[in-house]
């Protein structure tokens, strides 16, 4: 019996995550640090609404098993490229380095394709950094998923997430190029708790297509 904590619970994927731990017969307890409330009422849960300018306030409550990391916002939604890096990279590192301090052992990631500390694209070098970063700390196992292009119910419309999608859609159907289909954020889900309950150690990562087959390991109930 496991105890999860969740950041990024109030997005995409962390929605579909949490409701999928909430189910899982082997977590005893959900814990979740938003920036605004879920509004879920379960038994499992405990919910800490967090500013996470300001780790001092909630770092002693962050102690568990493993932690989930989902967060992400847009340039649009965040106003500037300063404000969304805060979110995707400083918000992220920040709690996992107080979940290492504290002695959680697993981290899941919830990076992207093509991320790269290289790359010329702000988007991409952003999550490579944080990647690099992740991979300092002192987890025993780390599971980092790069996901493509996601599809399902947003409270937000990303027009260009609509586009893409469909244009991959199309392109996924052609020889050899099924791993560029887009992924639904249940599907990522699923992958991150069968990572995070795979018997092994070190630092581990998926690439899109290999995320498919991580979703379907082993029953994500």
């Amino acid at each position: 019996m496991k105890t999860a904590i969740v950041i990024g619970a109030t997005g995409l994927v962390g929605k579909e995550l949490t409701q999928l731990l909430l189910n899982d017969s082997r977590i005893e307890k959900v814990k979740l640090f938003v920036r605004r409330s879920t509004g879920i009422t379960h038994a499992k849960l405990e919910e800490h609404v967090a500013d996470f300018n300001n780790p001092d306030a909630w770092k002693k409550w962050v102690t568990g098993d493993i932690l989930y990391s989902a967060m992400g916002t847009t340039l649009k939604a965040a106003g500037s490229k300063e404000a969304q890096y805060l979110v995707d990279h400083t918000y992220q590192l920040n709690m996992a380095k107080t979940a290492a301090a504290n002695g959680v052992q697993k981290y899941i990631l919830v990076s992207a394709g093509g991320a790269s500390a290289e790359s010329k694209i702000f988007y991409s070098r952003m999550k490579g950094e944080l990647e690099l970063d992740i991979r300092k700390l002192p987890f025993e196992t780390i599971h980092i998923l790069r996901p493509g292009m996601l599809k399902g119910h947003r409270d937000n419309t990303r027009t260009g997430e609509i586009i893409g999608g469909a244009v991959l859609g199309l392109v996924s159907k052609l020889p050899g190029l099924k791993a560029l289909q887009p992924i639904t954020g249940h599907e990522v889900a699923k992958a991150m708790i069968n990572a995070s309950f795979r018997h092994i150690v070190g630092i581990h990562s998926y690439s899109p297509g290999a995320l498919f087959k991580l979703s379907e390991l082993v029953p994500a109930v």
